[in-house]
């Protein structure tokens, strides 16, 4: 086997993954595929002796970009300690945010047999999705660099990964919006119903969670303005086509810095964004363009663990 660059632990290159949500989703992906803990691989426990040892490199099948490496030592550990045997240590050829092509050894794992192969699958279905975000990620973060705006992505991701896919997004050299319902307060159509206006859907945040930004949803310039005029941290432009779109953050600019708006209000462009409308979105000087689509639909990338002989 040829000399491979070696790199320290995806963990201590980039960190930002709890170590606690990752055993917490590595045991729940192993009952899946194992049952109930500590659960069996009748296929590879009949067939390879426990104290069989071997060497397994995980190799991308396709262009793109890494991420997920962070998971792999803690399946391979959570697999050792089912099967009450020691684990596999593992050697990296490349870190989560590299950008990988077809043929490229990502790692190459040593140790017992049974384990690497009663791990496969649940690091490769880990690693495979979040290398897809990251790599779906990139492809936006390419198309808007020079512009000023920033790829986001949204809270449309599958449920009980939403770490791993928004690690992923950061690794592909995106940004994170809010995590979930708890760190941000988000004025949508329906809020605005129930409380009755875009001001007494703000002022009842202020009052009852005066410690969080208040973000709201415009799908005209008149809307823009008058969460504006209520107290809006950021704007939230919703299916805007460009002209609109520029039309609104011209008429936002300009009252900036004036009747108690800030100097700078943060404005995203949603709803319906392409990789191919991307640098004309960002032209119309928004600072973010969030995009669903990042970790709803963006496809795996193919990785494979291979035994070697």
């Amino acid at each position: 086997m040829s000399t491979l660059p070696v790199f320290p632990s995806p963990s201590t290159v980039t960190p930002g993954l709890d170590a606690s949500w990752v055993a917490r989703a590595v045991e729940i992906a192993l009952d899946e595929d194992l049952g109930p803990g500590p659960g069996r691989d009748v296929t590879s426990q009949a067939t390879i002796p426990p104290s069989s040892t071997g060497v397994a490199e995980l190799v991308a099948r396709e262009d793109g970009v890494v991420a997920g490496l962070v998971v792999v030592q803690e399946v391979l550990d959570q697999v050792a300690a089912r099967l009450a045997l020691e684990a596999p240590a593992v050697t990296f050829h490349a870190q989560d945010g590299d950008e990988v092509s077809d043929g490229q050894v990502l790692a190459s794992l040593r140790g017992r047999t049974q384990v690497l192969l009663v791990a496969e699958r649940t690091l490769l279905n880990l690693a495979s999705r979040a290398s897809g975000v990251a790599t779906a990620t990139r492809a936006f973060a390419r198309e808007l660099a020079g512009t000023g705006a920033q790829v986001l992505d949204t809270r449309k991701t599958t449920p009980g990964l939403r770490a791993l896919q928004k690690y992923a997004v950061r690794a592909g050299g995106g940004t994170n919006k809010r995590m979930g319902l708890y760190d941000v307060a988000m004025v949508k159509d329906n809020h605005v119903v129930a409380a009755g206006s875009v001001a007494a859907a703000i002022r009842a945040v202020r009052e009852t969670f005066p410690d969080v930004q208040v973000q709201v949803e415009a799908d005209t310039t008149a809307q823009a303005l008058e969460a504006l005029a209520s107290g809006a941290d950021f704007l939230l432009l919703d299916n805007m086509e460009p002209e609109l779109l520029a039309e609104t953050v011209a008429a936002v600019r300009e009252r900036e810095g004036r009747d108690g708006v800030p100097a700078h209000v943060e404005l995203e462009a949603t709803g319906n964004l392409t990789l191919e409308k991307a640098r004309k979105v960002a032209a119309t000087g928004v600072d973010f363009l969030s995009v669903g689509a990042l970790t709803h639909s963006a496809p795996i990338l193919d990785l494979a663990l291979d035994l070697r002989a």
